[in-house]
């Protein structure tokens, strides 16, 4: 494998197709390094999940993100990301940060949201180590554990909540900045964040269009959305 390329998997669903391409923008505008990126689509896994839809489950990519290592064969390193996010500083700075002594690497929340509901009035969940799964830095070799017989028939608390390690020493600590909850975690300005996780609903929904840190996202959008053009002399 080549150690120069930062291999990244954004879960990916088709209401939010919009997220999925400026979170790409984001990472791509600001990386310093050659860097991948992968969406992890229904669409495109065929039997690889063929579990049935969960009425808990708010994306399509609830459960999928955990097959990451074995779309990497189970070798070297990889970043999953939510697509409901925003990076804005180089991810190399996360990449840079894998330790070989552990099998995943997360900000490890203590996330207990009090309302009941979120985007498209989908179930707000409440569960031990709620979002650390959001943002995972996996290192693949470690977590063979995750076949997708194992990914399509275990339970989404033991998937989400790391029961698949053969022990909880194998979860590192990457630092707060790369999974900061907006509307939850205490605002701070958008400089001392390195990504903004639009967790209970992102500005390209109605509902949120408002919502903690939406100017950085809309301006992204902009970016992204960009298109110089030459003007032909006559």
């Amino acid at each position: 494998m080549n150690n120069a390329l930062i291999r990244i998997f954004i879960g990916f669903d088709p209401r939010e197709t919009i997220g999925f391409h400026v979170l790409s923008q984001s990472i791509h505008s600001r990386c310093s390094q050659p860097v991948s990126i992968t969406p992890i689509a229904l669409s495109q896994l065929g039997s690889l999940m063929s579990r049935e839809r969960n009425s808990l489950q708010s994306t399509d990519f609830s459960f999928s993100r955990f097959l990451t290592p074995y779309l990497c064969n189970y070798d070297g390193w990889a970043i999953f990301m939510d697509c409901d996010m925003l990076v804005l500083e180089d991810i190399k700075h996360l990449w840079d940060l894998k330790d070989d002594k552990f099998a995943v690497q997360v900000v490890k929340h203590d996330h207990k949201p009090t309302e009941k509901k979120k985007f498209l009035d989908q179930t707000q969940s409440q569960y031990e180590k709620k979002n650390w799964s959001s943002v995972i830095l996996f290192n693949c070799k470690k977590c063979k554990n995750l076949t997708p017989n194992y990914v399509n028939t275990a339970s989404g608390l033991d998937l989400h909540r790391f029961r698949w390690l053969d022990n909880e020493d194998l979860i590192g600590d990457i630092p707060h900045k790369w999974n900061h909850l907006a509307n939850y975690d205490e605002k701070v300005p958008s400089s001392q964040i390195a990504n903004i996780h639009y967790t209970s609903g992102g500005p390209y929904f109605d509902d949120y269009i408002n919502t903690d840190y939406a100017d950085e996202w809309k301006e992204e959008q902009k970016k992204m959305l960009r298109c110089d053009q030459l003007t032909k002399k006559r």
